[in-house]
């Protein structure tokens, strides 16, 4: 039969084994958690990081929007001289209209002054020719 320092003995080694073993496993759990940790925070400065990338790119976006809007700015006001440019132009043209529109109611006038001229001299010839042959 086993003697009690034996039985001792071995109830030591199997708490000490037993312990040894939870010891081992809350090392591995805390192990994993500062890994746990440590991915944690690499992933939260490479979050900052690409945070800052972000951030840059859009500022950058937002300069070539301004460039680009201060571009089509200054197209438009060409366009819009070019455009009033244009309509000098037309203005002009519509000047010459108005003269020639004058210059067609001056011959109007004329023809309308002729047309009268012409059907009073051909009345008077009428009259003095009618009355040239009743004195012959």
């Amino acid at each position: 039969m086993e003697t009690t320092k034996e039985i001792d003995k071995e109830y030591i080694k199997k708490l000490i084994k037993e312990e040894l073993d939870l010891f081992a496993l809350e090392q591995d759990r805390r192990l994993k958690e500062f890994s746990l940790l440590e991915r944690i925070v690499r992933v939260e400065e490479e979050l900052k990081s690409q945070r800052e990338l972000f951030i840059q790119r859009f500022e950058a976006i937002d300069k070539r929007f301004e460039d680009l809007i201060s571009y089509m700015d200054k197209r438009f006001e060409a366009v819009d001289k070019r455009f009033g440019d244009v309509n000098k132009r037309f203005d002009d043209v519509n000047k010459r209209f108005d003269d020639v529109n004058k210059r067609f109611d001056d011959v109007n006038k004329r023809f309308v002054q002729l047309t009268w001229f012409i059907t009073f001299m051909t009345a008077l010839l009428t009259t003095l020719i009618t009355i040239f042959r009743f004195l012959k």
